[in-house]
C-alpha cells in the first residue's frame, strides 16, 4: 500500500527561480488556478444571455391611451428575467451566504457579503475538487488555510480599530470582570484572539487531511483485498459521500466563524467601565 500522506506532497510542475527565490509552479498552484477558472467561467456564463432567459408573465394592464383622437386599449405584456441552471445555483448560493452574513454579522455587514461569498466559494471548490482521484487538496495545506484565516482576522482587526478606535480593546475585557482580575483576563483574551487564525486554519486543514487519509486507506484495501474487497468498497462509497458532506460543512463553518469575528468588529458593545479597566490593565501589565 502506498503511503497515504503522499497525496499531500507539494510537487513542482514548472521550475522557476528568480535569484534566491523559488517561484516554481506547483500542483497546489495548479489546483487554485483551476478553481479560479471555474469561478470565472461561471461568472462569464451568468453575464451572458445564455445564463438567463426572458419570459412573459402575461400580465395585462387596463391602461387606456389616446392616440390621434382614437381611444385604444393597450395590452401590456410584462417580462421577467429568470436565471438558468448555473445562474440559478449561483444565485441560490449567494442568497444563502447573504442571509448567513446579515444574520450573523448584523445589518452593517452588507458591504462585506462579497468577501464572505468569495471565501466560501474558494474553500468549497478546493474541498470538493480535492476529492477527484489524482488531484491535490489545497485546503489540506496548513500554510494555505493559515494564510486565508490570518489575512481575514487582520482585516477584521483593522476594521474594528477604524470603526471604534481605541474602544475596540474592550473586547479583551469580558462583561462583569472584577478589577483585580482585569490584567489576567486581558492577557487570556488577547491570547485567545491571536489564536483565532490558528484555530480556523488548523480545523479546516485537519478535517480535510483526516478524511482523505481514510479514503486512501480504504481504496488501497479494495485493490489489495481482491474478492474480499467488496466490503471495503461499500465502506469507501459511504465514506466518499460523507467526505463530500464534510467538504461542504467545513466551508460553511469557516464562513460562519468569519461572520462571527466580523460581527465583533462591526457591532462592538462596550461600556465606560470596560474602558477604565483596559487602561488599568495596560498600566498594570
Amino acid at each position: 500500500m502506498h503511503n497515504p500522506l503522499e497525496q499531500f506532497a507539494i510537487k513542482k510542475l514548472l521550475q522557476i527561480n528568480v535569484g534566491s527565490l523559488d517561484l516554481s509552479f506547483t500542483n497546489s498552484a495548479l489546483m487554485m488556478l483551476f478553481v479560479f477558472s471555474i469561478v470565472f467561467l461561471c461568472a462569464y456564463v451568468m453575464s451572458r444571455v445564455n445564463g438567463y432567459r426572458v419570459i412573459n408573465t402575461h400580465g395585462i394592464s387596463s391602461i387606456d391611451t389616446l392616440i390621434e383622437g382614437d381611444e385604444i386599449a393597450k395590452r401590456d405584456i410584462k417580462k421577467k428575467i429568470v436565471p438558468k441552471y448555473i445562474a440559478m445555483i449561483s444565485e441560490y448560493v449567494y442568497i444563502m451566504v447573504h442571509e448567513m452574513t446579515k444574520g450573523t454579522a448584523g445589518p452593517r455587514s452588507e458591504k462585506f457579503v462579497p468577501l464572505i461569498f468569495t471565501i466560501y466559494i474558494f474553500i468549497l471548490l478546493c474541498n470538493l475538487l480535492g476529492l477527484i482521484p489524482g488531484g491535490y487538496t489545497v485546503t489540506s495545506s496548513i500554510a494555505i488555510t493559515f494564510a486565508i484565516s490570518g489575512i481575514m482576522i487582520l482585516l477584521f482587526t483593522i476594521i474594528g480599530f477604524i470603526k471604534h478606535k481605541w474602544r475596540y480593546l474592550s473586547i479583551f475585557i469580558p462583561h462583569g470582570t472584577p478589577l483585580f482580575m482585569a490584567p489576567l483576563m486581558f492577557l487570556i483574551e488577547l491570547f485567545a484572539y491571536l489564536a483565532r487564525p490558528v484555530s480556523l486554519g488548523l480545523r479546516l486543514s485537519a478535517n480535510m487531511t483526516a478524511g482523505h487519509i481514510i479514503l486512501k486507506v480504504m481504496a488501497s484495501m479494495v485493490i489489495l483485498g481482491g474478492i474480499m474487497g467488496a466490503l471495503p468498497l461499500a465502506f469507501l462509497v459511504i465514506m466518499t459521500g460523507f467526505e463530500i458532506f464534510i467538504a461542504v460543512l467545513q466551508a460553511y463553518i469557516f464562513s460562519i466563524l468569519a461572520c462571527v469575528y466580523l460581527n465583533t468588529a462591526l457591532e462592538l458593545h462596550w461600556e465606560l467601565w470596560q474602558v477604565n479597566i483596559i487602561c488599568y490593565s495596560w498600566i498594570y501589565v
